[in-house]
């Protein structure tokens, strides 16, 4: 895709979500864009490879969450994958100070070389697993917001999260249409890993048919020490 045609179909549905896009941002979301379908030749980041496909179901998909977020958040985007939301928070909100987690170092190779081509400050890659790096002091309980996108099912997703939160800081959870029984089923894990359902947004990725959740969840207590259980324990094990 041409940059003309790039930049006209990102501002037009970045302004659906109030979203004024500086030359210098769209610079940076079609280098992003490049950069994905290059690295997705010789690995798999992800099944979308045509292009306003990757504006709407990856860019703009990310930028949802933006009116949760304050500009100078600190935020740890837990299983970022190809850097979804991470990537796109920090090219809007230049100030947060982001940590993008995966467990596949491939995929931090290829988050490496987004940030240096984009040329993102304060953003720092970590390979390893969130049950590992949330017993770590440097990172438990310093983030004004813990964020994931598709993850896994709440209840296991917010063992993930929680531990990364501050005592009034919030897990940000990016989920699909059905979460009802998800909800029900995670009422247990909001209680032990001290949080307090705060809001459910649903709504429609503009132009598609692709409905969205967004569920915030705010940190109310400490969390106690025997959480995050060890590595495959909240998968295998739910709480």
């Amino acid at each position: 895709m041409e940059k003309k045609e790039f930049e006209e179909i990102m501002k037009i549905y970045s302004n659906k979500l109030d979203i004024n896009l500086s030359e210098i941002q769209v610079n940076q979301f079609y280098s992003y864009m490049n950069l994905l379908l290059e690295w997705n030749k010789v690995m798999n980041l992800t099944g979308i490879t045509d292009p306003k496909e990757i504006i709407i179901k990856h860019f703009i998909d990310s930028l949802t969450v933006i009116s949760k977020i304050n500009k100078d958040s600190t935020i740890i985007d837990v299983g970022t994958g190809a850097g979804f939301p991470g990537i796109p928070i920090k090219i809007i909100f230049p100030e947060t100070c982001v940590v993008l987690l995966d467990s596949l170092n491939k995929r931090i190779n290829f988050l490496n070389e987004v940030i240096e081509k984009l040329n993102l400050k304060n953003i720092e890659t970590v390979h390893g697993r969130a049950e590992d790096y949330g017993k770590d002091k440097k990172y438990r309980e310093t983030f004004d917001i813990a964020i994931a996108r598709a993850v896994a099912p709440l209840n296991i997703l917010l063992e993930y999260l929680m531990p990364f939160v501050k005592v009034n800081g919030k897990c940000i959870c990016m989920k699909g249409a059905n979460i009802n029984e998800e909800i029900k089923n995670s009422k247990r894990a909001i209680n032990v890993l001290g949080g307090n359902l705060v809001s459910i947004d649903e709504f429609i990725i503009p132009d598609t048919e692709f409905k969205r959740n967004i569920i915030e969840i705010k940190k109310i207590n400490y969390l106690v020490e025997q959480y995050p259980r060890k590595a495959g324990t909240p998968t295998k094990n739910p709480l």
